[in-house]
């Protein structure tokens, strides 16, 4: 792979589709907000405000989630129907609602309203922006450009809580009710001004047939001993497997996230500094692991890699479920967390290069579906199984049995996909 330098990266920056651009920027300052406001800061705030209820802490996401399945399926229909550009701009209005609700909210329940909002948004959000991204990258290089997408939202994620020490060195290193919500608003803000990139998506400067589902994965395979060619089963296969891979991680995810920085306070009696600095160093890790394992997939394949990494973070989940020392958890965490989220950019990449640009909008709102409803309803499952007790190891591991269950399905995909033509 030939060196960059600062003159071939202006030009690759100049030469990008003006939507690409867009992304980039969006992903960015929606990451740093919500690293800021909606990860860790917010989950402890909820979890006080409410007397200390993990229950009630996981019926929040669920809010969210139920929210977007009311208009996730319905904004990806009417995306693909019409453009995508109109449904991002209603979806930034609905959004910039549900963050002023966040912004001045004092109390449980008008955190929930401001957190249905943002489940609407979401919903109506992430189809769109997937597929105009989509339709703006060239079909057969898509894994390279989502990775460094996924980089730019994972150091956006990363700087989030590193500003954050900042922020708990200025308002004091407390976990408090007065201090968490400081903390939140500078995040809340930053979220809000990010809602502008939305306006400026053109479906007119998306590309035309080139971004397309591609050919290649068409091509000749062997299947118990005999050949099939152009076999559009095969398509099929491939979308079903990674949906229903998602789904299945999505649930399992949505369990446990939400509560780790309740586990570091309750189980390691964490400050939220410390809390912060371990979060932004997943963020940094995973974005660097997720470029290295999309380059490792030029050679080894996507379906391999996807497998991979996501079998070593299930496993490093189950040792989490055992209480490690501190000293042995914090690299068991950044991990568990880099290598799992590192799948999602090359899933992704496989998934639009498969999927026509006429059904992009509905793939990706059922791809929403799974990190959203999934992730979001089953974070209120984590909560009970978490209890009052805080038995975390209980919830750890059930949700390591459904990452294998969401794992398995994509051995079924390694002798379907095809390396990226730009390996050759």
């Amino acid at each position: 792979m030939p060196k960059l330098n600062r003159f071939s990266l202006k030009t690759a920056w100049q030469e990008m589709n003006p939507n690409v651009k867009l992304v980039f920027g969006y992903s960015f300052f929606q990451s740093l907000g919500r690293g800021i406001w909606m990860g860790n800061v917010l989950s402890v705030w909820i979890y006080l405000i409410s007397n200390e209820s993990n229950e009630l802490l996981g019926l929040t996401s669920a809010i969210t989630g139920l929210a977007m399945t009311i208009t996730v399926l319905p904004a990806g229909y009417i995306s693909d129907k019409t453009q995508h550009r109109y449904m991002l701009r209603l979806a930034a209005i609905v959004g910039f609602i549900g963050l002023s609700f966040a912004l001045f909210a004092s109390s449980l329940e008008i955190m929930f309203l401001a957190l249905l909002f943002w489940g609407l948004f979401q919903g109506m959000n992430r189809p769109s922006v997937e597929s105009i991204f989509a339709d703006s990258v060239e079909s057969g290089t898509r894994s390279e450009i989502y990775a460094q997408v996924h980089l730019v939202r994972q150091l956006g994620m990363a700087i989030g809580p590193l500003v954050n020490v900042l922020l708990f060195l200025f308002f004091g290193d407390d976990w408090s009710l007065p201090v968490l919500k400081s903390v939140m608003v500078i995040g809340i803000v930053l979220s809000m001004l990010s809602l502008a990139f939305m306006v400026f998506f053109d479906d007119r400067k998306s590309l035309g047939s080139e971004s397309d589902k591609i050919v290649e994965i068409m091509d000749k395979i062997q299947v118990v001993g005999s050949t099939i060619e152009n076999n559009p089963n095969k398509r099929y296969v491939i979308i079903v497997v990674l949906l229903l891979s998602n789904l299945i991680i999505g649930f399992g995810a949505g369990m446990t996230i939400k509560f780790f920085p309740i586990f570091f306070r309750n189980i390691y009696f964490l400050e939220p500094i410390t809390v912060q600095l371990i979060m932004g160093g997943t963020g940094i890790l995973t974005g660097i692991i997720s470029i290295y394992t999309q380059r490792l997939s030029l050679r080894n394949g996507r379906a391999p890699m996807i497998f991979t990494v996501q079998g070593i973070a299930t496993l490093c989940l189950f040792i989490i479920a055992t209480y490690p020392p501190v000293f042995l958890l914090v690299p068991i965490f950044f991990a568990r967390g880099s290598l799992m989220n590192a799948s999602q950019p090359l899933s992704r990449s496989i998934l639009m290069d498969v999927v026509p640009k006429k059904h992009r909008g509905g793939v990706n709102a059922l791809q929403a579906l799974a990190w959203g409803l999934f992730w979001n309803v089953s974070a209120a499952i984590g909560g009970f199984l978490i209890g009052s007790d805080d038995n975390f190891r209980l919830c750890f591991l059930i949700t390591g049995f459904i990452y294998v269950l969401g794992t398995l399905p994509i051995l079924l995909l390694i002798p379907l996909v095809s390396r990226e033509k730009n390996h050759l």
